[in-house]
């Protein structure tokens, strides 16, 4: 099973523009951070200026925010870079001769909804700055133990 990092990715590229935001913000430096290549990280921050949440003009590298991150959640984030919104799918390819493969799809499709309300209630409840300040405890704990 493949599993997507493009959430993931889109609260790095973020909180890499709020942390550093006095240094090279270029896809480059944030690619480097991801370990990813920069067209990867172009790409992301596209849909990222294109669902309001962050400004970039061209032949500059400045992007900045365009909300602070205390107002912005992982939902946001997560529909801005997500193509298909859907956290958990049912596979649509079962035998409908069966009992199980007849209705298996039915039932999972009415889990699956209010799972996907309530991940995406959390989400709303979880902001860019939760995981910029988390990230800045871990660096500072890992220096007091260096």
């Amino acid at each position: 099973m493949k599993y997507s990092h493009k959430l993931s990715d889109g609260i790095h590229i973020l909180a890499y523009m709020c942390i550093c935001k006095d240094s090279d913000l270029s896809s480059k430096a944030i690619a480097a951070s991801i370990e990813s290549n920069p067209s990867l990280v172009r790409r992301m921050m596209a849909q990222l200026v294109k669902a309001g949440l962050i400004e970039s003009r061209p032949g500059a590298v400045a992007p900045v925010l365009t909300k602070p991150a205390e107002e912005i959640s992982l939902l946001e984030i997560y529909q801005a870079i997500e193509q298909d919104h859907r956290i958990l799918h049912v596979d649509k390819n079962t035998n409908p001769r069966c009992i199980v493969g007849g209705n298996i799809q039915h039932t999972l499709n009415g889990i699956y909804d209010q799972l996907q309300a309530n991940v995406e209630q959390e989400m709303r409840e979880v902001t860019l700055q939760t995981v910029v300040d988390d990230i800045m405890v871990q660096h500072l704990q890992k220096k007091d133990n260096v």
